[in-house]
């Protein structure tokens, strides 16, 4: 798609987005709702701009990319791994299924306490709640990829004479590649929603510590703002996850 027919494309959402700001200021500039609540869009982008001016969003953004990208790369890397292995060994499917299956539906924020517990407040127990968040929809759909991989195609990989690693490699990898990208995609806002929960709780610094804290001293303006940063990276790093989706997997986007 050409950038042009991209931004026609989103044109329809950027207008209603402006629309809906425009709305928001003039109720709240006319008393409607209290602005001590949801401040004027023109406060919030006052207090954003002050924060990128002076920097001050640079050190909070890191500490919470830094946390983000290494526990999203470990759930990513653990879940294919893992996924793959499941779907081409019945031993393994066996082994892992049943705790997969239990695991999988609790919610990964009541394991919080449990955690911290055991592993404290520190940077494994951040780590860990995260990968625990990301792990599964990487490995479910990974493992439906492989599963789905038409016979016909490991069966010709088998007679042109591929061993078990270079048919996965070569063949069931790439058939499996779209499920296990839709994985990732899910999993991106997982981890990114659970790194946010575990600061608020247990860290000292980055988004989510300084959202709470700009909420419990009261600067509704500045917490408005921290949101924006927030989804900000969130938009950033969907858009760098569909770019690599587009290069790994080119025949579905022609």
């Amino acid at each position: 798609m050409r950038l042009a027919d991209k931004l026609v494309w989103a044109l329809p959402g950027i207008v209603f987005i402006a629309l809906l700001l425009v709305a928001i200021q003039v109720l709240v500039t006319h008393g409607s709702v209290s602005p001590v609540l949801l401040p004027p869009p023109s406060t919030v982008a006052a207090t954003l701009g002050d924060l990128v001016v002076k920097g001050d969003f640079l050190e909070p953004l890191l500490a919470t990319v830094g946390l983000f990208a290494w526990s999203f790369a470990l759930a990513v890397a653990i879940g294919l791994v893992l996924g793959i292995a499941m779907g081409t060994s019945l031993v393994c499917r066996s082994l892992f299924e049943p705790l997969v299956e239990l695991v999988r539906p609790m919610p990964k924020a009541a394991l919080l306490p449990l955690l911290m517990l055991f592993l404290g407040i520190g940077l494994l127990m951040k780590t860990t709640i995260i990968v625990l968040a990301g792990i599964f929809p990487v490995l479910i759909n990974t493992l439906q990829g492989v599963v789905g991989v038409d016979p016909v195609l490991t069966d010709t990989g088998r007679t042109f004479g591929l061993g078990r690693f270079a048919l996965i490699r070569k063949v069931i990898l790439p058939a499996a590649m779209p499920y296990a990208l839709s994985g990732i995609r899910i999993s991106l806002g997982l981890c990114l929603l659970v790194t946010v929960l575990a600061e608020m709780i247990t860290a000292t610094s980055g988004l989510g510590f300084t959202i709470l804290q700009a909420e419990r001293n009261f600067r509704i303006a500045q917490m408005y703002a921290w949101l924006v940063v927030l989804a900000v990276l969130g938009f950033v790093m969907n858009y760098a996850i569909t770019q690599l989706e587009k290069r790994l997997t080119p025949w579905l986007h022609p």
